[in-house]
């Protein structure tokens, strides 16, 4: 279940403890919870989508804004790597001239002299397709997320209710029996 993939173990003064008070972090930056996680989620995909230099930085600038939980905004960010990349941004392009309802550029040339003479026609139908996909998809997953952390402790919760009863049961099995044996 998603929530066992995220529980902190319960041990003594860990690693991270030991980290946080050597660069005097604050612990609500790394907490595990279904708030923190989501929204960490949510903030790394966004900066992930848009086509900028330092993606990584934009999260940490936004970090006194929100809480959120920042390794796993940082490793949202790396979605956007230099191997998806020319695909992501080639698929926000596309999703810009669709919403704009232009047609897109058709020799496309992967060389700087080309981006340079035709970085007019890229720009505008590029960031309308990356506020598409940083808004809309990220607030997609970020819903999805917090649905399946939900389902996953009301499934979590089903269980052990579930086995409590069935030890009750095994209890009143025991307690017939020994009362039987006593007549």
């Amino acid at each position: 279940m998603i929530r066992k993939f995220f529980r902190k173990k319960a041990s003594g003064k860990g690693k991270l403890d030991t980290f946080l008070e050597k660069y005097n972090l604050p612990r609500a930056y790394f907490n595990i919870n279904r708030r923190m996680i989501t929204r960490g989620v949510f903030v790394g995909l966004f900066w992930g989508f848009i086509p900028m230099p330092m993606q990584m930085l934009a999260v940490i600038a936004v970090t006194p804004l929100f809480r959120f939980n920042v390794p796993i905004a940082i490793a949202m960010v790396w979605l956007s790597n230099p191997f998806t990349m020319p695909p992501m941004y080639y698929m926000e392009y596309l999703t810009g001239n669709f919403i704009l309802g232009r047609e897109g550029i058709e020799n496309i040339e992967l060389t700087l002299d080309w981006f340079s003479n035709n970085i007019d026609a890229i720009f505008v139908p590029l960031y309308v397709g990356t506020a598409f996909y940083s808004i809309v998809v990220s607030s997609l997953v970020y819903v999805l997320l917090n649905w399946l952390w939900i389902r996953s402790v009301k499934e979590e919760q089903c269980e052990k209710e579930e086995m409590r009863k069935k030890k009750i049961l095994k209890e009143k099995k025991r307690e017939k029996k020994s009362s039987k044996k006593d007549n």
